[in-house]
This record gives C-alpha cells, structure tokens and sequence, in this order.
C-alpha cells in the first residue's frame, strides 16, 4: 500500500500585533550581540520580518524595533536624546520598509522554489540594501567633515557588504521555517549530512586557521566546499543551513584563535559563492521536483498502456475468435452444400444418364445433353462457392501446394497472367488460423489484380521461419498493374477484409502503391507453442 512521505509542519505565525512585536523584539536582542563588521544579521530579520509580515502589523515590528535600539544605546551609556536617537535608529527601518512595500505592491512572490524565484528575490535584497545604504551615506556625509571621506566610503563599503550577508543567511532560513514544509525522511538525511560532512569540515577549518598564514585563508575558501555539497543533496535549504553553518564557524574560529576579523574580500567571496549556492540548491530542486512529475507521469503512462495492452489483446481476441466462428460456419456451410446439393446434382446425373437410351428411343436426346451441360455448369459453380466457403486443397494439398498448384494458379492463368511463387520454411509451424489466413490473403489479392489491376504477372513470396521461440510467416504480393486509384472506391471490402482479417491475428499489414503496381507486405504470428531446444 502507497504512503505519501511524512511532512513536518511549518512553524506557526500568530496573526496578532503584539504578539508578532514581542516575538521580535526578542529575537532582535538575541541576535544583536552577533552583529560585527560584514556580519548584521539583525538587518536580514529586519528585511525578512517586513517581507513575510502582513503590513497592518509593520507598526509592532518597527515599534519593537525602536525599542529594542533605545534599550540597547541605553546599556552601552550612549543617551542620544530623542532628537539624535531618532535621527540615528529611525531612517534605516523606514527605508527598508519603503521598499519591501514597494516590492510587495509589484506582487513579489516570496518563495525559493525555482532559479527565477531565488533571482527575483535576490534583486530585491540587493535593491533594498542599495537603498539603505544611499541614505545611509547621505546622513553620514552631512554629519562628518569633509576630511573623512575615504572613511565614510569603508564604513558604506562596509554596510552594504554587512547587511547583504545578513539578509542572504536570515531571509531564506525565515521563509523555510515559515513558508515551506519539510518532509521528515529529508530532514533525516539533512541531520546526518551535518554530522558526517559539516562537523569533519569545521574541524578542518579550525586546525587550517591555527597555521600560518596563507592556510587560514585556504581554510576559509575549503570551508564552503560543503556549501555546493548540501546545495546539490538538499536543495536551497542545504545551501542555506550549510552557509549559516560556515559562516558561524568562520566567526567562532576567528573569536577562539583571537584572530583580526577576516578582510573584506573573504566576506565578498561568501556572499557570491551563497548566492550561486541559494541559486544551485533552487535549481536542484526544481529539477528534482521535474523528475518526480516525469516518473509520475510516466507510471500513469506505464498504467494506462498496459490498459490499452490489455484491450488490444481482448479486442484481437474478439476478433480472432470472430474469425474462427466465420471459418467454422464457412466450413459447416461447404459441408451442408456438398452434401446435400452435390449429391442432388449426382442424383439428377445418374436418372438422366439411366433415361438416356429412352430419350434417345423418343428423339428427344438433345434434352438430355442440354442437362447434362447445365448440371456440369452447376457442379463447377458449385466447387467455386465451395473453395471460397472453405479451401479444400488445403486440407487435401495443405499450404504450399495449394498455393503453388491450386485454384489460384489456375484463376491467374486464365486470365493470362503469370504466376510466380517463391515459398519457403515449413507450414507446420503455424497454426490452422493463419494458414487458411494466408491463404485467403493471396486468393484475394490474386482476385483484385484479376479484376482490376490490369497486371501481366503476379508475384509471391512466402517466407515461414521461426524467431525467439516464436512462428512468423512474411508474406510478400505484388502485381506489375495499374497501381490503385488516387481515391479508393467507396464500398470496396477487398484491401479493407484483408487488412481486417491481418489486424484480427495480431499482425502487421502494410500497402505499397508502387508506380508499377500494388505491392502488400504482411506479417502474421501464430499462436503455436513452439517446442524448446532439446
């Protein structure tokens, strides 16, 4: 019995002000403490607060926001008044909110499902961080002196860099907890990895860090080695979870050693190689997810030929079992017929023949010779309706003879064409069905190219073997006539009973209308078991 995978709920999302407020408020004070140069990630829960948040409850947010900064200046002895602290804590959680709103106006649809959905998103992370920054360096030129410009240049370089990372490693953590759904046996796989590759990686990084230089910077290059590794197992949440992971081991080595903070660069190469990363574990996904629908896909396919399988064989079951009951009533009728009207005009012979020599006596003997014509014209119509009712040359000459010396042989020749055949292999192979089907087969092509084709000579080729323990006859007419009309005529039965009587054995029919001709190539398949090599 099927069982869909276990699913893990999404966390819930109270659908309440303060609450949503509270809960971020603490959240915000949580991670403040983490926030170092090139490293904010209160900005990413900023961004990814406002993004998946109904704007009725922005308010809370940026309230709790206020809150949590006034608090924080206050433990670090920094009153600002509310002048300077508003002017210092207010324009940035403005501006981001103007823009996530802006965004949020143009339908930006909050998912990292597919590479255009990652692409999307990140383009918004980037707009909005470019934005801040702008404004951020607004501020900061008309609050220092000129003199300090190339330090104003490294602290934006600095922001912009900071809050990126912060909104790369936040936001899809924030939208995989709270907008997606996490199968249990993934997650599984997803522990074990982290146990079996992050926790040996972070190792590596720790011993490579306590080197000299250049193997700290190795160290951190090897370090998201693991990143592309859990990208390509586990999609856009390996990636995620994975850059979360390094980058907190390239900070807590960093605070372990008493090591400077790394430079720039370093922290440059991890948003680039998080983006392509995201971008990855997004692709992997979606191509995953394709297969899925393919291998669904191709189940049902799978189901449903093999629903046609089955009613094919019925329907050519129906088919050859029709065809044996015409054949069988076809032979019931010759045998009614030669018994009862052959032995009538038998009769009708010997009483004309004992009244001969009266006839004779009376003058009347022309009578008798004009009956015993018209009886010979009946027997000879008589033998026609039999062969066509039931072939008795082949049960008398069977298969080959009947077609190399039989009654289509003689058809062709009175009608002055020439008859070549060319038979092979061994009748015994097949079963009655499809003799007498190759047999009809050939007396109604033979008849066609008599009555219609014009031809001077008939061709056949019969080919019986055996292939893969199974019986094939290969059969091969053609004439050197006109060729068929460009429109067939309506009511013909003659291509269509033959294509029939093949369609209802199972085999393959084909029609070549060759300049010179009709050429018809035929393959049948007998039901006969055929025995097994001794």
């Amino acid at each position: 019995m099927y069982h869909p995978p276990m699913r893990l709920k999404s966390l819930y999302q109270p659908d309440s002000g303060p609450l949503l407020g509270i809960g971020y408020l603490v959240l915000w004070l949580l991670l403040w403490p983490t926030a170092q140069p090139y490293w904010m990630l209160p900005y990413g829960l900023r961004f990814g607060a406002l993004l998946l948040t109904p704007v009725r409850h922005w308010g809370w947010l940026l309230g709790a926001e206020l809150a949590a900064a006034a608090g924080i200046d206050l433990a670090q002895g920094l009153p600002l008044g509310w002048t300077g602290f508003l002017g210092h804590a207010l324009p940035e959680p403005l501006v981001v909110a103007a823009c996530v709103g802006l965004l949020r106006r143009f339908n930006l649809h909050v998912s990292l499902q597919s590479p255009q959905e990652v692409t999307q998103l990140v383009l918004s992370m980037v707009l909005t961080v470019a934005a801040t920054t702008a404004v951020d360096a607004t501020l900061m030129i008309s609050l220092h002196a000129p003199g300090t410009a190339g330090l104003v240049v490294d602290m934006l370089g600095e922001k912009l860099l900071s809050h990126y990372l912060g909104v790369l490693l936040i936001v899809p953590l924030m939208i995989m907890l709270l907008r997606s759904r996490f199968e249990q046996r993934a997650l599984s796989n997803l522990l074990v990895d982290g146990l079996l590759v992050m926790l040996p990686s972070m190792a590596i990084l720790l011993v490579l860090s306590e080197q000299a230089a250049p193997q700290p910077q190795f160290a951190r290059v090897l370090s998201l080695a693991p990143v592309l590794f859990f990208a390509f197992r586990h999609g856009w949440r390996g990636a995620n979870l994975s850059m979360i992971v390094s980058s907190l081991g390239m900070r807590l080595v960093d605070q372990h050693l008493g090591h400077a903070p790394a430079a720039a660069a370093a922290y440059l190469f991890l948003a680039v190689a998080g983006t392509g990363a995201l971008m990855l574990g997004s692709a992997t996904d979606a191509l995953r997810r394709s297969s899925e629908r393919v291998a669904e896909q191709n189940l049902y396919l799978g189901a449903v030929n093999r629903r046609l399988d089955q009613l094919a064989h019925q329907l050519r079951s129906a088919a050859r079992g029709n065809l044996q009951a015409d054949e069988n009533q076809r032979r019931h009728m010759a045998a009614e017929l030669h018994d009862e009207l052959g032995q009538n005009i038998t009769a009708i012979q010997t009483h004309v023949k004992l009244a001969q020599s009266r006839l004779r006596v009376a003058g009347m003997e022309d009578i008798s010779t004009s009956i015993n014509a018209i009886l010979a014209l009946m027997r000879r119509a008589l033998h026609r309706m039999l062969d066509d009712l039931r072939p008795a040359v082949l049960d008398e000459f069977g298969l080959l003879r009947a077609l190399d010396e039989g009654p289509i042989r003689d058809l062709l020749n009175s009608a002055g064409m020439l008859y070549h055949t060319e038979l092979h292999g061994d009748p015994r192979l097949l079963d009655d069905d499809t003799r007498t089907a190759i047999y009809r087969l050939v007396q109604e092509s033979a008849t066609n190219a008599v009555k219609h084709a014009q031809a001077r000579e008939f061709r056949l080729r019969l080919r019986i073997g055996e292939r893969q323990g199974n019986a094939l006859a290969l059969l091969d007419l053609r004439d050197n006539g006109i060729g068929l009309p460009s429109r067939l005529p309506q009511g013909g039965r003659g291509l269509l009973g033959m294509r029939d009587r093949v369609t209802s054995l199972g085999g393959q029919f084909r029609l070549r209308a060759d300049h010179s001709g009709v050429h018809l190539r035929i393959l049948l398949r007998s039901n006969n078991n055929l025995p097994g090599p001794s």
